[in-house]
């Protein structure tokens, strides 16, 4: 995963030791205080199911954590297509442009333009260069795109330098 993906992950991980376990460790002290018949307290039952829910996404960031490797993609260049690379694709249907970059799994969020490197159109994608057709076997069906661009995080930081001076 990216430097950036781990670094949300570290954070997720201090809020939900830090704040989020003893919120409810003082929310279930409360609901005890309220009334000692635990079985019939609602107030209980939820906040130690939250409990629950929040102390598996711990042992499931810790895991996540303690695993990862970090790739610096600040590192990489050229032209081939690996994990770390922007790419701008267009589709050959529709015209329509795409951007993606390629990441690992843990950071993927398509809203933010950010695909797993073991997804359909990321494991189309790796190993083609700029030019290059591409045909992605989607749940949805095949798509055809045509490669346009590939970009580094430190390409996209030098334009910016560029444009500034």
């Amino acid at each position: 995963m990216t430097a950036a993906g781990h670094a949300t992950l570290e954070d997720e991980l201090k809020q939900r030791i830090r704040v989020e376990r003893p919120r409810l460790v003082q929310r279930i002290q409360e609901a005890i205080a309220d009334d000692s018949n635990l079985p019939e307290n609602s107030e209980y039952q939820t906040a130690k199911t939250e409990q629950e829910i929040n102390e598996a996404r711990i042992a499931e960031l810790e895991d996540k954590v303690a695993r990862a490797e970090v790739i610096d993609v600040s590192k990489l260049s050229g032209d081939t297509i690996k994990f770390g690379a922007t790419v701008t694709l267009i589709d050959e249907d529709t015209g329509e442009k795409k951007v993606w970059q390629i990441v690992g799994e843990p950071e993927a969020d398509a809203k933010k333009r950010k695909i797993s490197v073991t997804s359909p159109i990321a494991r189309a994608l790796i190993g083609k260069t700029k030019g290059a057709n591409v045909e992605v076997e989607a749940p949805g069906g095949a798509k055809a795109y045509k490669i346009r661009r590939v970009q580094w995080p430190e390409d996209s930081l030098r334009n910016r330098e560029r444009s500034r001076k």
